[in-house]
């Protein structure tokens, strides 16, 4: 079982980006310390949710300050970037590295960096497939051209080459077919619980024949982790601290376009976090990650650890590789077999 962080970068009330960017750094350290396998980084823009704009340039930072800690981008928004530039960084960051940095991918939403970066809100409802396929030759090792409506080019080396693969966040039907049919392993988001989660692999599974990316470690999944006393008093920290974060945040969450943004219940949301996810004490932790890798056949789990705030997340992180990890990690049974026909997955996102 693979357990790592995955960091947000937020910024809460009375920090400045500055501030949850340095903390970040000083949490991906820390992760290694603890006995963490990898961390994960968030690309946002233009909102206080996360302060990371780019995921690739802070897992270069993250690369150079570790030495043995994987990194990945969970996830860079490939709507708002061009795939072959995103491969170079990836690239680069694989060779420096000695392999040890994974491109995590993302359709992203129908935000603000369309029009300020220039990509347009047609790349993000069109031009998925056509970027993810451009990415994915891009990352081959090999000479790469264009001739599609999103990007046309002549044929050129990719210089440095990498024989890389990215992973990509699922959320609908639409995106599973897309990195089933291709064999790239999936990214599944916290906002579902287990049997969601399971629900996507079966959908995966189905449309690939049964094939399982990379063996148990493929697919990868994110959830949160907080660690404390008592399951009281860790469910408790994380409602007061989590909304008072997450209200101000995803406001920042502007269409491009003027259309309407979905709402979310923030307190709602915090509750179901604390229930569907490792929030408690430490056996409750390690109940529920051993909990998800039997339902869901899971053996990646990357677990957010920035929900009870910015002067408990150190704590939360060393607690959490002292108290969780060594049981979490013992060998679990496999998961369930794919049935031969699955149930839809969630249709949005």
């Amino acid at each position: 079982m693979r357990i790592g962080i995955f960091l947000i970068a937020a910024q809460f009330p009375g920090q400045d980006a500055g501030q949850a960017l340095a903390q970040a750094v000083e949490w991906i350290e820390a992760a290694e310390e603890a006995g963490f396998d990898d961390v994960w980084i968030a690309e946002h823009h233009f909102m206080s949710y996360g302060v990371c704009p780019s995921a690739t340039t802070l897992a270069a930072l993250a690369l150079g300050r570790t030495r043995r800690i994987g990194v990945g981008t969970a996830v860079s928004v490939l709507s708002a970037w061009h795939p072959v530039a995103l491969a170079e960084q990836a690239a680069m960051l694989h060779h420096l590295s000695g392999g040890r940095f994974t491109l995590g991918v993302g359709r992203g939403g129908p935000w603000l960096e369309l029009e300020v970066l220039g990509t347009g809100v047609e790349r993000y409802e069109r031009g998925f497939t056509e970027s993810l396929d451009l990415l994915c030759a891009a990352m081959s090792g090999e000479r790469v051209a264009a001739d599609g409506e999103f990007f046309r080019f002549r044929e050129v080396e990719m210089v440095p080459a990498a024989r890389m693969r990215p992973v990509v966040a699922c959320t609908s039907r639409a995106t599973v077919a897309l990195a089933a049919e291709r064999g790239l392993p999936m990214l599944l988001g916290m906002h579902v619980g287990d049997e969601e989660k399971a629900d996507l692999l079966r959908e995966y599974a189905g449309l690939s024949g049964g094939v399982v990316p990379d063996g148990d470690g493929g697919h990868v999944a994110a959830a949160v982790g907080f660690v404390g006393d008592s399951t009281e008093r860790a469910v408790r920290e994380l409602k007061e601290a989590m909304p008072r974060w997450l209200e101000p945040g995803l406001a920042g969450y502007v269409p491009v376009d003027g259309r309407a943004r979905p709402p979310r219940d923030i307190p709602k949301y915090v509750d179901f976090l604390s229930r569907a996810h490792p929030v408690g004490d430490a056996d409750l932790c390690v109940e529920r990650i051993r909990r998800t890798a039997e339902v869901t056949g899971l053996r990646h789990l990357i677990l957010m650890v920035e929900g009870g705030g910015p002067d408990r997340t150190l704590d939360n992180i060393r607690r959490l590789g002292r108290e969780v990890l060594p049981r979490a990690r013992r060998p679990t049974p496999p998961g369930p077999a794919p049935p031969a026909s699955s149930p839809p997955a969630p249709a949005s996102g």
